[in-house]
């Protein structure tokens, strides 16, 4: 079968695939949380990945003031409440409360955890350089957390308009990966 031309505005739908985070920060005490899915690893040790949060997001600024965030990964069973989350802007809005939220205090940053969520990762910015052209943040993981009653937990990856992936079956290929 021959090959179809893909819009290049559909481009994100084929590389989008790392699981739907919902990130939050903190500015004067009001926490604020956001859902987002594009982001990438950099560096293993110690963990630094790269996001794009768009300067049209109230989190945004609120980053880039605060240099500091945590990253929650939810599993599948919070996938409606991640979207409605995505769906409304912190600016008029408490997220917390509107969408009943359960937050606890980080160890290492301002901004809290999401109860609710499989893993949380504590963060600070380490480069903005491309934040004002590119929306992208650096950030290093300084404290990860994990639920371990969860075994496997099933993530959502985002697709494109509406479309979720749920994490599904495990292989195992013997690689030299850790």
């Amino acid at each position: 079968m021959a090959k179809k031309s893909l819009p290049l505005s559909q481009v994100y739908r084929l590389l989008e695939q790392g699981p739907v985070t919902m990130v939050t920060t903190s500015r004067k005490g009001r926490p604020n949380a956001m859902t987002m899915s594009w982001h990438m690893m950099i560096y293993f040790e110690p963990p630094i990945f790269a996001c794009v949060i768009s300067n049209r997001n109230y989190s945004f600024n609120i980053l880039k003031e605060s240099k500091e965030c945590v990253i929650n990964i939810p599993t599948v069973e919070m996938a409606a409440k991640a979207v409605k989350v995505g769906n409304t802007t912190g600016r008029k809005v408490d997220k917390f409360e509107k969408f009943a939220l359960s937050q606890e205090p980080a160890s290492k940053v301002d901004a809290p955890l999401l109860t609710e969520c499989y893993a949380n990762l504590e963060c600070r910015v380490i480069d903005m350089k491309m934040s004002e052209k590119y929306n992208i943040f650096i950030l290093e993981v300084v404290k990860a957390w994990v639920r371990p009653s969860k075994k496997r937990p099933r993530l959502i990856h985002h697709c494109g308009k509406g479309v979720f992936v749920v994490d599904g079956k495990v292989i195992k290929i013997p690689s030299k990966m850790k």
